[in-house]
């Protein structure tokens, strides 16, 4: 927003909820992992989010789809993140919220797909069973910083403002609000104000499963004929439409929203969102319509959600101490100091189209290792960054920024953070070797 003006509040003394010696900002895949992981060393951990349940993008954006969870490694699938990942998704399969994992991408690579109800769930129940205090509806709105070290995290609540005092914390909130504040150096977009654009997701209710039969293969078939003949106009290439859990109920991935000068909008900023907004829900409206008049087993359905809020998938991306790129992606490339791995093949989201790259498929063994250096920011002596505004390249981030590649990270951050206190050390002087141990010996893969 652009002020108008100006207006002086009165000083006032915020009070300190709590004391922690492991502090998440963010629900999402990378702090799901990094709060349970933490938790379950011991340490006195919470995690903040701002809305009523986790999982990020994932239940808030109503992606219901796990991406990155599984590699094409010489031409065979195969699931190469594991660790905490997995019996979150044990927890999701026992509540009946799991689908087998299905072919995307030109059936290059295999995603999975969820119940959003069973992901919510199963995300409290994993939370609780590491010990790890939840605050739920808590938007952070600022930092306090002495001398690079983080010392308390501003947030606003029904309650009004409070602080809480945190050892060690970890930023997963996405956007990288924290270590923005806290002062580390980061990058947006490509460097000429592209970000990946964003998608209103929605999940359609009431298909009949027999005469919709694969209508992932149709519906795409059905609206490049549509912008073929002039008939309709879409706002992008590349749909995704699957079936859930259920099979009368389908997720649709169609949309993409745009500045009024057909850019990507700006998430951070809260006027383009609030237009993303409504400008999604629109689109969302137009290509439901579409897909119900003219695709067989659809006649009868109907939007049973839009998601609560605009898909992003990419805003600050913090500059470590080495950021992953494009080139590290498509060579499979290898580190000494590997948290996991990403098997997610390049997902650039262009102005009206995905362009997706794979390294060579089946010649390579489809991943690239993580390192541990992209979740540790520059300048900060307690703060690890997790998720999608880790240290990556724009082109890096587009692949990496998936729910696989933030479970490893999360978990990587969580368990870092406990050798940090350990040993007295900031995370850019911990014992990696020690680290790398202690995830393989939770069952994560390290490539």
């Amino acid at each position: 927003m652009n002020p108008i003006a100006s207006l002086a509040e009165p000083a006032r003394a915020t009070p300190i909820v709590g004391q922690y010696e492991v502090v998440v900002l963010g629900g999402g895949p990378a702090g799901i992992a990094a709060a349970t992981a933490a938790g379950r060393t011991g340490r006195k951990t919470l995690l903040i989010e701002r809305y009523g349940f986790l999982g990020g993008m994932g239940t808030a954006a109503g992606v219901t789809n796990f991406c990155g969870l599984y590699a094409n490694v010489y031409g065979e699938h195969k699931r190469v993140v594991h660790g905490v990942s997995t019996e979150f998704l044990d927890r999701i399969d026992k509540l009946g919220g799991l689908n087998a994992p299905h072919l995307s991408f030109q059936n290059k690579i295999q995603a999975q797909a969820y119940d959003t109800s069973a992901y919510k769930v199963a995300a409290d129940e994993l939370l609780a069973a590491a010990g790890v205090k939840i605050l739920y509806h808590a938007l952070a709105v600022g930092a306090l910083t002495e001398e690079g070290r983080v010392k308390a995290l501003f947030l606003e609540t029904k309650e009004g403002r409070a602080a809480v005092r945190g050892d060690m914390f970890i930023d997963c909130s996405g956007d990288g609000d924290l270590a923005a504040w806290a002062g580390a150096p980061f990058e947006k977009g490509d460097g000429h104000g592209g970000m990946l654009y964003s998608s209103m997701l929605f999940r359609i209710a009431n298909v009949d499963p027999e005469r919709a039969g694969r209508a992932w293969e149709i519906i795409p078939k059905l609206m490049n004929e549509a912008e073929r003949t002039g008939a309709k106009k879409f706002p992008r290439k590349g749909v995704i439409v699957r079936p859930q859990r259920d099979p009368t109920e389908w997720r649709a991935n169609c949309t993409q929203v745009k500045r009024t000068d057909g850019g990507p909008l700006d998430a951070l900023d809260v006027e383009e969102l609030t237009e993303g907004e409504i400008q999604g829900r629109r689109q969302a409206w137009d290509v439901f319509d579409f897909i119900k008049a003219n695709t067989p087993g659809f006649e009868r359905a109907y939007i049973v959600e839009l998601g609560p809020q605009l898909g992003v998938r990419e805003t600050r991306r913090i500059t470590g101490a080495y950021q992953l790129t494009e080139a590290d992606v498509l060579g499979c490339a290898d580190f000494d100091d590997s948290i996991g791995v990403n098997g997610w093949p390049v997902e650039a989201h262009v102005a009206g189209d995905i362009v997706i790259k794979f390294p060579p498929i089946p010649e390579s063994r489809g991943y690239c290792h993580l390192p541990y250096r992209m979740i540790v920011p520059q300048g900060l002596s307690n703060l690890f960054v997790a998720g999608r505004c880790a240290s990556m390249t724009h082109d890096g981030q587009s692949a990496a920024r998936v729910s696989g590649g933030c479970f490893v990270m999360g978990e990587a951050a969580g368990t870092a953070a406990d050798i940090a206190l350990a040993s007295a050390a900031p995370p850019d002087r911990i014992d990696v070797a020690l680290l790398r141990s202690r995830l393989v010996a939770n069952g994560a893969y390290l490539g």
